[in-house]
C-alpha cells in the first residue's frame, strides 16, 4: 500500500493548491517543496508568493502611493512638502506581506490534513519519490498519483550574465535596497514594465530595450498603443525593435551595446535587469528514468486531463507550457485533482484572463481584432473612454479605455479588452460573461451601480450597437 494516494512536486500556485483540492476530496495527500527563503526556512507558495506576484504587487502599490503624491497630491489640495522614500520600509512590508502569505499556506496544508514534506524530489520510479532534505537526510515516499507542478524559472542571456549585483533577474530586482539612478531593462512584457514602473516612480532613469518592433504585440492594438503613450508620459523610455548585442560591467556600471534601425547604439546604467521570459524547470527530478516525455523546449508534454505518458503520474502550470499564469496553474491543479476523484471538471483556455500591473492597469480576455481577422470571422467592436466616466473623473485617473467584440452574427462577446484604473477587477465581469456565453446585450440590459467604474464596462457592451448614452 502506497504512502499517500496523492503526491504534488512543488509548492507555488499550482501545486499547493492541486494538494489542498486532493485533500478536500478526501486523498491522503503530501506535498513535496525545496523552497528556502532569505531566513534559510522552508517557504511555500514557489515563485509567485515569493520572488514574484505578490512581492512585485506589493512594490508597485508602494512606489504608486508615493508617485501619486509626488505628482498628484496637489490636485487634491493636499500638500507634500520634502516628500521623501524610506526603500528600506518600503522592503520591509513587502517582506512582511510574503511572509504572512507564505505561512498562511502552511495553516491551509494543517488545516486540510496535507503533509508538507520540505526538501528536493527526484523519481526512483513512477510511484516513488526520494526526497532530500535541506540538511542532505533522505526519505522514500510512495504514492498512487503524482502531480508534477515545478514551475518556471527566469530565461537567462548569455550575453548578460546575472549575477543579481549589477546585471539582475526579477528575483533580484525585486530586493534592491537603494534606488539606482539608471536602470536598464531587456524585455517589454509584463514582468520588465512592471518592474520598470516600480523604480521609475521611486526616481530612476529607466530605459526598457524591447526585441519586437510592436509594443505588447499580442494586446490589442488600440489598447497597447494608449498604453505606450501613457507609460512613455511616466518616464518609461521604452524602445522597440531593439536587438541587445553584448553587456560589459565596467567601474560598477552596465555597458550595454544594442542595435536598431539607427544602428549600433549605447547606454551606460547603474543595474540592468534580465526580464525576457520564463523556462520550464524540472531540474533533478530524473524524468528522464521514468520515461517522461517533453518537447523541444523543455515542457512536459501532457494530455487533456494533464496526465503524462507514464499512467499516475501529471504535471500542471508552467511546467507544461501554455500561459505562464498562476491562475492557469490553480485551475488546472483543481481540475487534476477533481478528475482523480472521478469528477468531470474541465477547463476554458481560451477564457483566460491577462493582467498587466503598470498604472493604469492592463487587462484582457478573449479574441483581440487581429486574431478574428485572421481566422475570418466577423465581429463588432464597441468602445468607451475612461475620460466619460464619472467616477474616473472623480478618482482622478481617466486615461484608458474598455473595449468589447461581440460576433456580428450572434452577438457573443469574444473579447473584452481594458487599459485603465482597476482593469484587472473590472475584467472578472467580462471573464464571467464568455464564460457564460453571453452576448453584448446580456451585458448592456445588466444594470450597474451609478458611480462606479464599471459602467464603463455597460456603456462599451451598449457602443457595441451604437446606443451608448455618455460618448
Amino acid at each position: 500500500m502506497a504512502d499517500y494516494q496523492v503526491i504534488v512536486i512543488g509548492a507555488g500556485p499550482a501545486g499547493y493548491v492541486a494538494a489542498i483540492r486532493c485533500a478536500q476530496l478526501g486523498m491522503k495527500t503530501a506535498c513535496i517543496d525545496k523552497w528556502i527563503n532569505s531566513a534559510g526556512k522552508p517557504s511555500l507558495g514557489g515563485t509567485c508568493l515569493n520572488v514574484g506576484c505578490i512581492p512585485s504587487k506589493a512594490l508597485l502599490d508602494s512606489s504608486h502611493h508615493y508617485y501619486d503624491m509626488n505628482h498628484h497630491a496637489n490636485e487634491h489640495g493636499i500638500q507634500c512638502d520634502g516628500l521623501r522614500i524610506d526603500v528600506a520600509a518600503m522592503q520591509a512590508r513587502k517582506n512582511n506581506i510574503v511572509s504572512t502569505l507564505t505561512q498562511g499556506i502552511g495553516s491551509l496544508f494543517k488545516k486540510n490534513k496535507v503533509t508538507h514534506l520540505a526538501g528536493t524530489a527526484r523519481f526512483i520510479n513512477a510511484k516513488q519519490i526520494e526526497v532530500t532534505t535541506q540538511e542532505g537526510s533522505q526519505q522514500t515516499v510512495t504514492a498512487d498519483n503524482i502531480i508534477i507542478a515545478t514551475g518556471s524559472v527566469p530565461v537567462s542571456l548569455s550575453i548578460a550574465p546575472v549575477d543579481n549585483e549589477y546585471i539582475l533577474d526579477s528575483t533580484g530586482a525585486l530586493a534592491l535596497t537603494e534606488i539606482p539612478k539608471k536602470i536598464g531593462v531587456i524585455g517589454a512584457g509584463a514582468i520588465g514594465l512592471e518592474l520598470g514602473s516600480v523604480w521609475s516612480r521611486l526616481g530612476s532613469e529607466v530605459t526598457v530595450l524591447e526585441g519586437l518592433p510592436d509594443f505588447l504585440a499580442f494586446a490589442d492594438r488600440k489598447i497597447a498603443t494608449l498604453a505606450l503613450k501613457e507609460l512613455k508620459k511616466q518616464n518609461l523610455d521604452i524602445r522597440l525593435g531593439v536587438n541587445v548585442v553584448a553587456t560589459k560591467v565596467i567601474d560598477q556600471q552596465v555597458q550595454i551595446t544594442y542595435s536598431n534601425a539607427q544602428g549600433e547604439q549605447e547606454i551606460t546604467v547603474d543595474k540592468l535587469i534580465v526580464a525576457v521570459g520564463r523556462k520550464p524547470f524540472s531540474e533533478g527530478l530524473n524524468l528522464a528514468a521514468i520515461g517522461i516525455e517533453m518537447n523541444e523546449r523543455g515542457f512536459i508534454k501532457v494530455g487533456d486531463d494533464r496526465q503524462t505518458n507514464i499512467p499516475g503520474v501529471y504535471a500542471i502550470g508552467d511546467v507544461i507550457g501554455g500561459p505562464m499564469l498562476a491562475h492557469k496553474g490553480s485551475e488546472e491543479g483543481i481540475m487534476v485533482a477533481e478528475r482523480l476523484a472521478g469528477q468531470k471538471t474541465e477547463m476554458h483556455y481560451d477564457i483566460m484572463p491577462w493582467v498587466i500591473y503598470t498604472f493604469p492597469e492592463i487587462a484582457w480576455v478573449g479574441k483581440t481584432e487581429e486574431q478574428l481577422k485572421a481566422e475570418g470571422i466577423t465581429y463588432k467592436v464597441g468602445q468607451f473612454p475612461f475620460m466619460a466616466s464619472g467616477r474616473a473623473k472623480a478618482q482622478g485617473n481617466t486615461s484608458g479605455m474598455i473595449r468589447v467584440i461581440a460576433d456580428a452574427e450572434t452577438d457573443r462577446v469574444l473579447g473584452v479588452h481594458i487599459f485603465g484604473i482597476s482593469a484587472s477587477e473590472l475584467l472578472a465581469e467580462a471573464v464571467l460573461a464568455m464564460e457564460f456565453q453571453a452576448s453584448s446585450e446580456d451585458l448592456a440590459r445588466t444594470i450597474h451601480a451609478h458611480p462606479t467604474l464599471a459602467e464603463a464596462m455597460h456603456e462599451a457592451a451598449l457602443a457595441v450597437e451604437n446606443r451608448a448614452i455618455h460618448a
